[in-house]
């Protein structure tokens, strides 16, 4: 069987990798990305590994019987073109990396530690033991988590918070979500549930998808509805969340502070620089920026890896693949 690798998030796991793949497997990995090295290499390939197959690779790939994503995100393969019958797949393994991002983000955020780094950093002790103007900082127990999205990551997180003692809400598109089974307070739909849960909520925690519906879900209403303490950390998507009103409510203080993993503006292929937005968060000292890292760490790659190998080993025993995103007709 012949498989082509063209994930360069794997480069670096090749061995764990190509030890979980059939063996006697001729293994190809591309150079790049790039849809014109990709295309050279998929013809007489059975699967391709990667989140990207536009129409020049599925062309030709007419071989191919499965586009295997390392990772959630399919939506830059083009199904329609694929051979018929081609599965397209994906895998996760990132649950457990993003909820410890949003543990150790919350944390950072609400006892204030970003500021306290830059203080000391010239000299300052901004706490109350040194400084009576300085606020006293909260702990997560007795907070409230609100979760909008409680898919896996959602529900890992808040299995970490809440050992810290938070209490939790949550919302998602179709609301079904057992309280008695997840230890939540409250949980509901995102129509009926968000004003709610954002007015309560010390921290929100946005794993939500995004989708035409969901675009621009928190906007400049929403933010003023949330706590002039509370935090907000986005692990799904930048739009989620309206780029300026997030911008002016972490300014003025409306809010206290983001965490913002995702956001407006990435890197073009083949380049690790971009700004992330047209507006200067960086300048804000309530706001912890980090660049889309919230799930990428070794052990999240390696489970891919094996997951990835689990479902090469079920296509070539004809079993039924896990996973299954679309089939090409």
């Amino acid at each position: 069987m012949k498989i082509v690798v063209a994930d360069q998030n794997l480069v670096g796991l090749r061995a764990e990798l190509e030890a979980a793949l059939p063996a006697g497997s001729e293994v190809v990995w591309s150079p790049t990305r790039d849809a014109a090295d990709v295309a050279v290499l998929v013809p007489g390939a059975e699967v391709l590994i990667s989140g990207r197959c536009p129409k020049e690779v599925a062309v030709a790939g007419a071989d191919l019987r499965l586009v295997h994503a390392a990772g959630a995100g399919t939506d830059g393969i083009d199904v329609d073109a694929l051979p018929a019958g081609c599965t397209v797949a994906n895998t996760f393994h990132h649950e457990d990396s993003i909820a410890e991002y949003v543990v150790a983000a919350t944390i950072m955020l609400r006892r204030g530690f970003l500021t306290e780094d830059a203080a000391l950093r010239g000299g300052d002790w901004p706490t109350p033991a040194y400084d009576a103007a300085a606020p006293w900082r909260h702990s997560l127990a007795g907070a409230t988590a609100g979760f909008v999205g409680f898919g896996h990551i959602g529900a890992r997180a808040w299995e970490r918070l809440r050992a810290f003692g938070a209490r939790g809400v949550a919302v998602s598109r179709r609301g079904e979500i057992d309280t008695a089974a997840t230890g939540l307070d409250r949980a509901g739909t995102t129509a009926d549930g968000l004003a709610d849960l954002l007015a309560e909520s010390d921290v929100v925690v946005l794993s939500a998808p995004l989708t035409p519906e969901t675009e621009g879900l928190i906007g400049a209403d929403e933010l003023a509805a949330m706590k002039d303490t509370a935090v907000l950390v986005n692990v799904g998507r930048g739009p989620l969340v309206a780029e300026r009103p997030l911008y002016a409510a972490l300014r003025d203080g409306v809010i206290g502070g983001a965490a913002i993993d995702v956001w407006y503006g990435y890197p073009a292929p083949g380049s690790s620089h971009a700004e992330p937005s047209s507006l200067p968060f960086r300048e804000l000292g309530n706001v912890l920026m980090t660049p889309h890292s919230s799930g990428l760490t070794h052990q999240t790659f390696a489970g891919r890896a094996a997951g990835i190998g689990a479902n090469v080993h079920r296509l070539a025993a004809g079993e039924e693949l896990r996973n299954v995103v679309a089939v090409s007709r």
